[in-house]
């Protein structure tokens, strides 16, 4: 162990272990809720709204994202239900989460009778607020990294002495692709809460499916830790469902629907 590493495990309670990983998580929950409230707020919908979303939509995307990671993982847990459950240990997937949430906001739009559409426009920056943060938990649990490079590569762009440290794992120095991931989703937020209010209803997220794919695209293919289908990265292949859908979705809008379309700002 070198000068520096980190614990994953923050504290201990009453002599239980308090992993960084919860820490951030519940840090990353709470700033991608005030987000999505304050914009739901603004946009009409009644008090709590978000709130109820965020206590039925939450446990549920751990459970798909937990069982999304289980899945492509397979022959690595079968057999063992402990290791399954273990999240604490890291082994979550950001798309497995997604496929949670959607699933539940789809009910509870409808419950509501909320458009799905809005609500997903409201949650669009509050996913890259998770993703952007969320990504810290990799790093205490040195986990979601790349290839091996040398501490110079490192040190050359300008990384920060502290994550060079904590990336030296298995023997080697490796590609911070957290940091990657944490540092492209801050200036997607940036750019779609710059933009959001000039478009129109439904191009946020569409907005958000783009800005995201690309860049999990791109880093996906310098991880070491991906899941596969066969020879393919899972999530190499979704991302680039997404971009390419909401690209073709956006042209359409714009073109054939372009005398439809209703402002953000007004629906």
């Amino acid at each position: 162990m070198i000068l520096g590493y980190l614990d994953p495990i923050a504290f201990h309670l009453f002599t239980k272990p308090v992993y960084w990983y919860g820490i951030i998580i519940a840090t990353t929950v709470f700033f991608a809720y005030y987000l999505a409230d304050k914009e739901a707020t603004k946009r009409g919908l009644k008090k709590d709204t978000m709130l109820d979303l965020l206590l039925i939509a939450l446990p549920i995307a751990f459970i798909f994202a937990r069982a999304y990671y289980v899945i492509f993982r397979w022959e690595f847990y079968k057999g063992d239900f402990a290791s399954m459950i273990a999240i604490w240990d890291g082994g979550i997937a950001i798309y497995g989460g997604l496929i949670g949430g959607f699933v539940v906001l789809y009910f509870f739009a409808r419950r509501r009778g909320i458009k799905i559409i809005k609500l997903l426009d409201i949650i669009a920056p509050s996913l890259l607020v998770g993703q952007m943060l969320g990504r810290w938990g990799n790093f205490f649990n040195h986990e979601a990294y790349g290839e091996a490079v040398s501490q110079q590569y490192l040190q050359d762009r300008f990384i920060p002495n502290f994550i060079i440290e904590n990336m030296y794992i298995d023997g080697a120095y490796r590609q911070p692709t957290f940091l990657y991931e944490s540092l492209w989703c801050f200036i997607a937020l940036v750019i779609l809460l710059l933009i959001r209010n000039k478009l129109a209803q439904s191009e946020v997220f569409a907005a958000y499916l783009i800005l995201y794919g690309v860049e999990r695209f791109i880093v996906e293919g310098m991880r070491t830790d991906s899941l596969y289908l066969g020879s393919l990265r899972v999530s190499q292949v979704l991302s680039l469902v997404f971009v390419i859908g909401s690209l073709i979705y956006l042209i359409v809008l714009n073109t054939k629907y372009k005398d439809k379309k209703i402002l953000y700002r007004e629906s």
